[in-house]
């Protein structure tokens, strides 16, 4: 897409919205209370931190999608194949940072799955109908978040029992590609006792993920079945102490291809996730101790036993990644506008794996058994958070981490910021990370000869100004990141193959994000560049490349919503991709077309219980690829009901 093509698309739906009204309900952005970015709540004028949030009533009106594609229109992210059919693989890349250096926590917990290369949770195991809102929080975040929090965090926090004794919930839908997705729900509160239950089923027959460069190979469709079931419970004994459990399985059954422009009818993936937590909450005096417990199992199994002329090609593999998480800390207020954040936590993960094919090249198999593939991991942090001194906030922490398999790590963070007038922030953020090896990584056989693999190390800087209003709310942002010791997978002389630290990845960008919410109109637009370089070294001499894969240096997402009548809302949004390289194994990179998609959602409210919605994506039936080889969604819809009793 060009970017006069670009302008004119944009000129034309922001024409729309000058004659907003200006008697606006909406409250300042600034105000609003969040927990991530200190792990208890605090407005958002206390803290340094860059933190953006999707409410409960922005998922109200996204009716219709999937996670992947709401964090698409978040600035600085990018969800690789969120349009793709159902059950694809979505790598999340956070300001311009790899996959895995961004950590998904799910009610503030850490979502693992120690069975892949990269430390990558699958979105496609959470159900948006179970979200409550989610909080995104930029820049490094290891001194709160451990490991990966590189990039950032994004904390998906899920729906709670309230009001009268039971409510009850209902979502059915249904539209392209013979999809269909039925929600149900209760929830209540009974005296000192909450809870919510939810089920989703979603199912669709999909189209080939594989894309036929000739249109004549009759491609399969790959389709996908899933099943998700989530609990959660809070018993408050008094006032000073409550009880809470937390329950979520999710399963799935999706159909692959063999790779891009490969089609393959007899290729299946499943995964099973089973987490389950408990905790507790304790207030003494002033202070607020926690206590969490979670524990996730993720199973993936591939069978592909495909026939390709005599020769046959069977291959399996079934993947176990277990996970225990314990945290105790406290919050604990030391004078008005002075608090400690005081925290220790536990993480143990293991891997189970075993990997099968039969090809004309004869049997290959290999393994990891959870016996040996374990690692364990003791942190402790500490935060110290001043609040509003004459304008003045800013958090200054620090964590030290012990792992059993390569020593120790000490991550720092710094955030300050200044607020004039209630209305203009200026904020920083500097901050250290880390990322630790895989349990792939370090026990493979392709693990290190030397076995002296270390973390991965990174410095961030992140700085701006946030202007907010009763009405506006804009900010920028400029990022930096440097990573030392970055993992990489290395072929030496002899073609031996392993990993090994080497090279040294710098990335920075811009953000730019502006919203306003008017009256009737409703109004955001988001703009982000990024770019970065890996150095390496290439026969004794430095090298320094572009390495950022799939990851666009421009991007720009505009909506813009009309609450027509009391019953009626519309929105339309454009979502615009510029150019990105695709790494080919042997070969140069590829350039992948910029490209744009525009959406339009309308729901129609029949009373306070029963609304009408329906979610036309791609209206311009776009053809464009996140990954070489693969498809993406062309024209598409979701159409349905809620019900809420």
């Amino acid at each position: 897409m060009s970017k006069k093509n670009l302008a004119i698309i944009a000129a034309l739906l922001a024409g729309k919205f000058l004659f907003a009204q200006q008697d606006s309900t909406s409250t300042k952005q600034l105000d609003e209370v969040v927990v991530t970015a200190t792990k208890y709540p605090i407005k958002q004028s206390l803290t340094g931190k860059v933190l953006d949030v999707i409410t409960k009533e922005q998922l109200q009106k996204c009716e219709g999608k999937t996670i992947g594609e709401l964090l698409n229109y978040q600035a600085g992210i990018t969800v690789n194949s969120a349009a793709g059919p159902l059950g694809s693989t979505q790598y999340l890349f956070m300001q311009g940072a790899s996959a895995g250096r961004t950590v998904i926590l799910i009610d503030g917990i850490p979502a693992y799955d120690p069975s892949g290369t990269v430390p990558v949770f699958d979105l496609n195991l959470i159900s948006v109908d179970a979200i409550e809102r989610i909080e995104i929080l930029k820049g490094s975040q290891s001194t709160l978040y451990g490991s990966d929090a590189v990039a950032g965090v994004i904390n998906i926090i899920t729906k709670k029992g309230h009001g009268k004794p039971f409510n009850a919930n209902a979502n059915v839908s249904g539209g392209s590609y013979g999809t269909y997705k039925v929600a149900l729900g209760a929830s209540g509160q009974m005296h000192n006792t909450s809870y919510n239950i939810q089920y989703t089923k979603l199912k669709s027959d999909g189209f080939s993920s594989a894309f036929d460069s000739t249109g004549k190979q009759h491609f399969d469709n790959d389709g996908f079945n899933e099943n998700t079931v989530l609990a959660k419970l809070t018993q408050k004994i008094n006032d000073a102490f409550q009880l809470k459990a937390s329950f979520q399985y999710n399963e799935y059954k999706a159909d692959l291809d063999k790779g891009a422009f490969t089609d393959d009818k007899n290729y299946t993936a499943k995964s099973n996730n089973t987490i389950a937590g408990i905790g507790a909450d304790y207030q003494a005096g002033k202070a607020i101790v926690h206590f969490n417990y979670n524990f996730n199992s993720v199973k993936r199994v591939y069978l592909d036993d495909s026939v390709a002329g005599i020769n046959p090609n069977y291959s399996y593999g079934a993947y176990t990644g277990t996970s225990h998480y314990a945290e105790l800390y406290a919050n604990i207020p030391l004078a008005k506008k002075l608090d400690i954040l005081v925290g220790t936590d536990y993480r143990k993960q293991l891997n189970d794996q075993h990997y099968l094919s039969i090809s004309q090249y004869g049997l290959y198999e290999t393994g990891l058994s959870k016996d040996s593939a374990k690692i364990n991991q003791y942190a402790g942090y500490v935060s110290v958070v001043l609040k509003n001194v004459h304008g003045l906030s800013a958090e200054l922490g620090g964590r030290y981490n012990y792992f059993s398999s390569y020593g120790s790590v000490f991550t720092y963070s710094f955030s300050p910021s200044y607020l004039i007038n209630d209305k203009l922030k200026f904020f920083a953020n500097i901050a250290s990370g880390f990322q630790s090896p895989t349990l792939y990584e370090l026990y493979s056989e392709y693990r290190s000869p030397n076995g002296n693999l270390q973390p991965e190390r990174s410095t961030s800087f992140e700085g701006g100004m946030q202007w907010s209003t009763k009405i506006f709310n804009t900010r920028a942002l400029y990022f930096s990141r440097s990573i030392n010791n970055n993992i990489v997978f290395y072929t030496d002389a002899n073609y031996n193959s392993y990993y090994i630290n080497q090279d040294m990845q710098k990335d920075h960008g811009l953000e730019l994000e502006a919203s306003a919410a008017a009256g009737i109109w409703q109004i955001s637009a988001n703009y982000t560049y990024v770019t970065g370089k890996t150095e390496t070294m290439v026969n004794g001499k430095d090298t320094s490349y572009n390495n950022l894969y799939r990851r666009p240096k421009n991007s720009f997402n505009f909506v813009a919503g009309l609450q027509a009548t009391k019953k009626l809302f519309f929105d339309a949004s454009l979502h615009a991709v510029g150019s990105r390289l695709e790494f080919v194994y042997g070969s140069a990179p590829v350039t992948l077309a910029a490209y744009y998609t525009i959406d339009f959602y309308a729901e129609y409210k029949i009373s306070n219980k029963i609304k009408w919605y329906a979610d036309l994506k791609n209206i311009t039936n776009q053809q464009y690829f996140d990954q070489l080889g693969y498809n993406s969604r062309r024209f598409n819809f979701m159409a349905g009901a809620m019900l809420r009793l």
